[in-house]
Order: structure tokens, then C-alpha cells, then sequence
């Protein structure tokens, strides 16, 4: 029977995971020393290590002022940056690794302001306790390599518990964002919060709208890139936190879902969201329509799939239930919130887009789809086609096993016929068989909205009929052209022929002179 490692045997196994970056912390840590200030290892790096995980940032503290800080990198650190002086923050790169150094410090904020105000401090041990939690709150002394835990952090993870190292009130009032960090870590490192935790998170949650939107933002994305966001999203609605960040979300708890097989839609999206992350491929997968993990668009649309059903949920007679144009009102309401959210641009597009296309599979049936019906289906994915498979195939939650099997199957021959018609159309890169240019030669226009119209018939021509090969795509073209109202009117050669020739000479002197 094998008895649960002591502290020390804790640390060295954390000492020897930090084997790869040890010369650079004794290093930095003697210089510091020789300057007569002090330096740890702190937060992130200290309990990754201790977990057995690769940080991606060392983070240190110390008890020299930011100009100090800078002062004793130099001749080390082959470039610095003070981007976060006002916070007593230095950056700087050493041998291809990059470090942050920060003054001992508190955060507070004003009652009223996004920013925190920031106050120095002059020891570890103070700095430890302003920390957010007690699992970042430990740290390793340098150059020596000397484990401070004031608050017992390692015995909190070991429990897999969430704590603070001061009163969760005091904690969360000096930085409300500090609750969002509480969800995230129940999904990046699947700790649960404790009771008092929890208990000031919902009495609190309210204060988290004076933080700034690009924060909050990343740590819902942070989030949804953990292991188990389901954790962290459940954390938030169950405390209010997502009535300030999310509020769609919990919306959905209230709204039975249309087949009747789920508690409720906020269910089936937490559900839809674990099954699309399992369906993500690992770095390496091949394939045109591979979503490598952890994929945020794909994750963000799983979640979001279904928040237009509040909005068109209507009681039908008989007892039953539909939301009728849910896909269309989601993706407005979806391209609303993460804008909210100071989402990029593509990311929003994305998203909502997946949002849109969600339910078209469902108008495949038994695969009755035209070729042409296969094409506007993947030229309307377009880039997204993998994370719409996925996203698809992610949202049948039915317990009935015979219908889920039957929807698989069906998916299966939708994708089959794709690669399919791939390989005979480079289905992909759908094109009008004519280009811009080349309409604008056939029907004798200019570039305008009376080309980008024909443009559109030959590619709606092109979707439902395939390659037609140029001279019928022409003949087609003249045809519809035949019918349109501008055909009566001059073409650009006609107009150039009917200008009188002085005209056109006086028109072109000025750029003679000009060249």
C-alpha cells in the first residue's frame, strides 16, 4: 500500500520538472542576490511544477522597484520591456525564453473604476497573501530553492480545492476578475471551488461589470480551452457570473428542448459542447476538414448552437414545442454578445456562421439532396466546412441509440458524396465558369452591380449544374443577360463609340499632360 508523498519528496519532484529552466533561475536568482534584492518564483510556474505541467511563462517576484528591476537585467537580458511598469511589471528575454519580473505588490480596485490600483509592497510574504488563490500563493525562494507556502497552497491542490489566502470578500473586492479565474481553473485544472469561494462569487458576481470586456474575454477563452470547460461554465451560471458575462447562457435553462429527451437546453449545450471537443483531431491529423484541438471557434459554437430558442420558443397545440428560425435569431444574437465580448472580427464571423449553417444538415433526410444541394452546402461552409461536420455531428444528443446511429449514417454519406464531388469539381474553390473580367468582355459592361448579378447567376448555375464547360456557361450567360432590363440600354463600347471625337481628345489631353 503506498503512502501519499511527503512535502519534501512533493518539491523535489517539482524541482526536477523544472530541471530544463533550473540554471536560469539560479542564474537570475544570484544576480538578484548580488544586488542585494530578493527573487521567487511564483504563482503559475510554482504549481504547474508541482502538477507535473509545463508552464508557458515564469513568472518572478521580488522586492526591487521596476527601475531596479531593469537595472540589474542589464548586461543579461538581451531585451526588456516596461509595458506593465504602472504595475511594477518588467519583461525581458534571456537565450529565447521569456520572463516577467514584478515588484512586490497588492491590486485593489476602486469601487467605480475597470482599472486597479496598484500599491507596492516589501516582502514575500505580504505579496503572497494578496494573491488570488492559495494554489498560486506559493513560491520557491532564489537562488536557493526554498519552498514558501504560507497558506498551505500545496495541500489545497493536493485536494483539488480552491481557496484564497485571504478572505474570498477581500480577494474578489480587490479584483473581481479573480471569480472568472475561479471557473477557469475548475476547467484547466479541474479544482473545485470551496464553499466560502462560491458563496462570495454569488454574492459578488454583479462587481465583475466593472472589469473590462477584453480581460473577461480572455478568460472565458481560456476557459473553453481547458480540459473540462463544462466545470468552469457550470461554476459561472450556478453563481451569477454568467448573468453579467454570459447571460444567453443561462437563459437556456428555462427552455425545454424540442425533443423532449433533455432537461433542458442549457444541458444539451453543455452536452454538445464536450461532444464536439472529443470529436476535434490531434496535431498531425490530415485531411482537409481536420479542427485541431483545442479549437476556440468550434468550441465557441457549440456552445452557443442553441440561444436563439428563448427568443422563438412557441407552444404549440397538442402540448408541443418548436423554435422555428432558432438558427437564424442565434447567430444575430451570437454576433451581438461576442462583439460585446471585444471579439476579433474573424472569430465573430466564424462563430456565428457555424451558428447559422448548424440545423442545414437536417434538410438532408435520407440523403435526398441534389448534387447541387451538396455544393451550396459546402461552398456555404466554406472554410468552416470541418468545424460544421463537427459541429453537426456534436448536436444529436438523442438517448434513442437507433436515431443516433441513423443520423451518423446519414452524415457519413453527406461526407462521402462530398469527397466525392472534391475529387470531380474541386468543389472547394467553386468558381463561375467565366470570371469577372470575362463577363464584363461578354456582355460589353462595366464593373458594377450589374456584373456582380451575372456573377451570381453563373455561380448559382455552376452550383446546380456543375461543370457546363465555357461556351454553354457563355450561351447561358447571354440568355439571362437577354432578360435583364440593362440590356436595352447602350454598352460601354456603344457609349465610347456615340462620344464625338473631340470629345474624346479633350477628355484624354489632361493625362497626356499629366504624364
Amino acid at each position: 500500500m503506498s503512502s501519499t508523498p511527503s512535502e519534501p519528496e512533493l518539491l523535489a519532484r517539482a524541482v526536477r520538472h523544472l530541471a530544463p529552466v533550473l540554471p536560469l533561475l539560479t542564474e537570475l536568482g544570484e544576480r538578484f542576490r548580488a544586488a542585494g534584492h530578493e527573487l521567487a518564483l511564483v504563482g503559475g510556474p510554482v504549481r504547474d511544477a508541482f502538477l507535473g505541467r509545463t508552464s508557458p511563462d515564469l513568472d518572478f517576484t521580488t522586492s526591487a522597484g521596476p527601475e531596479q528591476i531593469e537595472a540589474t537585467l542589464q548586461g543579461w537580458a538581451e531585451q526588456t520591456w516596461d509595458i506593465g511598469r504602472a504595475f511594477g511589471t518588467i519583461g525581458a528575454r534571456h537565450q529565447g525564453r521569456t520572463v516577467e519580473i514584478t515588484t512586490y505588490r497588492a491590486d485593489a480596485y476602486d469601487a467605480a473604476s475597470r482599472k486597479p490600483v496598484v500599491a507596492f509592497g516589501d516582502n514575500l510574504e505580504d505579496d503572497l497573501v494578496r494573491r488570488d488563490f492559495t494554489v498560486n500563493a506559493m513560491a520557491l525562494r532564489l537562488p536557493d530553492l526554498l519552498f514558501t507556502d504560507p497558506h498551505d497552497g500545496l495541500g489545497d491542490l493536493a485536494a483539488g480545492v480552491l481557496t484564497t489566502p485571504h478572505t474570498a470578500e477581500v480577494s474578489f473586492s480587490d479584483d473581481p476578475l479573480r471569480m472568472m479565474r475561479a471557473a477557469r481553473f475548475a476547467s484547466q485544472l479541474g479544482l473545485t471551488a470551496a464553499d466560502d469561494v462560491r458563496a462570495a462569487m454569488t454574492d459578488m458576481a454583479g462587481r465583475l461589470s466593472i472589469v473590462s470586456a477584453e480581460r473577461v474575454r480572455d478568460e472565458l477563452s481560456r476557459l473553453l480551452l481547458g480540459a473540462d470547460p463544462r466545470a468552469g461554465l457550470e461554476l459561472m451560471v450556478d453563481t451569477g457570473l454568467a448573468d453579467v458575462v454570459l447571460p444567453e447562457l443561462p437563459a437556456l435553462r428555462l427552455e425545454i428542448d424540442e425533443h423532449h429527451r433533455h432537461k433542458d437546453v442549457y444541458q444539451h449545450s453543455l452536452t454538445v459542447l464536450e461532444q464536439a471537443i472529443a470529436l476535434e483531431d490531434e496535431p498531425g491529423a490530415e485531411g482537409p476538414d481536420r479542427v485541431i484541438g483545442p479549437d476556440l471557434v468550434l468550441r465557441l459554437a457549440a456552445l452557443l448552437h442553441d440561444i436563439g430558442k428563448p427568443a422563438t420558443r412557441r407552444f404549440e397545440k397538442g402540448g408541443g414545442v418548436s423554435f422555428h428560425h432558432h438558427e437564424i435569431v442565434g447567430a444575430k444574437l451570437t454576433r451581438a454578445r461576442l462583439r460585446a465580448l471585444r471579439y476579433d472580427k474573424d472569430t465573430v464571423r466564424a462563430v456565428s456562421r457555424l451558428v447559422e449553417l448548424h440545423l442545414r444538415f437536417h434538410g438532408y433526410g435520407d440523403g435526398e439532396w441534389t448534387d447541387s444541394a451538396v455544393r451550396r452546402y459546402v461552398t456555404d461552409a466554406g472554410p468552416l466546412l470541418g468545424h460544421l461536420h463537427k459541429l453537426t455531428r456534436s448536436d444529436s444528443t438523442t438517448r434513442n441509440r437507433r436515431k443516433a446511429e441513423r443520423l451518423a449514417r446519414t452524415y457519413d454519406d453527406l461526407e462521402a458524396r462530398i469527397t466525392r464531388l472534391r475529387a470531380e469539381e474541386e468543389l472547394s474553390a467553386v468558381r463561375p465558369e467565366l470570371n469577372g473580367n470575362e463577363i464584363a468582355e461578354v456582355l460589353g459592361i462595366a464593373p458594377g452591380p450589374v456584373l456582380g448579378r451575372a456573377y451570381k447567376h453563373l455561380l448559382a448555375v455552376r452550383l446546380d449544374q456543375g461543370p457546363i464547360g465555357r461556351e454553354a456557361a457563355e450561351a447561358e450567360l447571354r440568355r439571362w443577360w437577354a432578360q435583364q432590363p440593362e440590356a436595352d440600354e447602350p454598352t460601354t463600347g456603344q457609349q465610347e463609340a456615340e462620344q464625338p471625337t473631340t470629345g474624346r481628345q479633350e477628355a484624354e489631353q489632361p493625362e497626356a499632360d499629366q504624364q
